[in-house]
């Protein structure tokens, strides 16, 4: 969160044009991308050092981030944070199954429980970004993520490994002890992939995989085009904005739980499914929205931001439906590579729809 306000100023300041800016932000999602499904076969074999890596990996790519002079370093950087986050959060993700699978009746409200602490994260780390950057420069704040993904590494440290170790199934560590474990290693993943090819005929991971590919574009949305509405719309012009942006986060803290509740009592996949359509018609009802006449009793833009607010929460509460329905079909012992899919799905969209919609946005304004 703290350095959502952040990347576009540090680009400006060592001197990079928009388009390298955009390069620089996706090229987290470039390696996602590419190490997505070789990460989920790591996670699955252990969930502990795939967290433990991928953490490490990520503190020192936003030291190289706040140190990084120009474009190429720069992209290198964030090329190895893309990498940390796709090997740290696939453990992530296995860890979270095996522990809600101990309680499936509980599934769906234990996943929303992450997704508050995302929404809280982004709520308070973007505000402290922006105060660290005006106090300090942008380089700081990549410095404070620097240190936070480092006390993050040491509290993974404390935790218990979720999957039972056996010798078909080796840690990262018991693999650096000698070539024959590593072999052991390589031998445990191949036999335990899931197998994408297969994955992708079912329906089921099909809708998932659609899901995250609207997920993403609607992210994309979120950055690209929703401020510069807002900014336009809205009393206060860009602090209208930015208070919109922030609302749209915390939404994540009332739309994780309703998410996670319904998904215990309806079931996943229907919550899921309703939560979507909402989603989808509230997004739809902005260009209506941005025509309705404000009563006078209603600050400008009511409509809007009511419309911005229920997407937003809507898809909150999408999360911890869709990653409980991952879970429950996933194939056992690969399910931090099966939903690698759906993630993947959705990084390669986002490679492109930020370009997509500012061009878009752009072809408008010149009409």
């Amino acid at each position: 969160g703290a350095v959502i306000p952040t990347i576009p100023l540090y680009g400006k300041a060592i001197g990079l044009s928009s388009a390298a800016n955009g390069l620089v932000i996706s090229a987290p999602a470039l390696a996602s991308l590419l190490l997505s499904k070789s990460a989920g076969n790591f996670a699955d074999i252990a969930r502990k050092p795939a967290m433990l890596w991928g953490m490490l990996i990520i503190a020192i790519s936003d030291f190289g981030t706040a140190m990084a002079p120009s474009i190429i370093p720069l992209v290198v950087a964030r090329l190895g944070l893309g990498a940390g986050r796709i090997i740290s959060e696939s453990g992530e993700r296995g860890m979270l199954a095996d522990l809600a699978a101990t309680i499936p009746e509980l599934r769906g409200r234990a996943l929303s429980i992450q997704q508050v602490v995302i929404a809280l994260g982004i709520a308070i780390g973007a505000p402290a970004g922006g105060f660290i950057v005006e106090q300090f420069g942008p380089r700081a704040s990549f410095l404070c993520v620097t240190a936070a993904a480092s006390i993050a590494l040491l509290l993974y440290s404390l935790l218990e490994e979720t999957i039972s170790i056996t010798d078909e199934k080796p840690t990262l560590v018991q693999s650096m002890h000698s070539s024959e474990d590593f072999v052991q290693m390589q031998d445990g993943m191949a036999s335990n992939n899931a197998d994408w090819g297969e994955l992708i005929k079912d329906p089921n991971w099909r809708s998932l995989s659609l899901y995250e590919v609207g997920a993403k574009f609607g992210y994309a949305a979120k950055l690209a085009s929703i401020p510069i509405i807002a900014a336009a719309t809205l009393p206060g012009g860009a602090v209208g904005a930015g208070s919109l942006i922030s609302a749209a986060g915390l939404s994540g803290l009332v739309g994780g739980p309703v998410g996670g509740f319904l998904s215990d009592r309806l079931g996943s996949k229907e919550t899921v499914l309703l939560s979507g359509v909402i989603s989808g018609f509230a997004l739809v009802s902005i260009p209506f929205a941005l025509q309705m006449n404000t009563p006078d009793f209603l600050p400008n833009g009511s409509a809007f931001i009511a419309s911005v607010l229920i997407w937003s929460t809507s898809v909150s509460a999408q999360v911890p439906a869709s990653n409980a329905y991952a879970q429950e079909i996933a194939p056992p012992g690969s399910t931090a590579t099966a939903m690698g899919l759906p993630r993947a799905s959705g990084d390669a969209v986002f490679l492109v729809a930020p370009f997509l919609l500012g061009y878009i946005s752009d072809s408008g304004a010149a009409d």
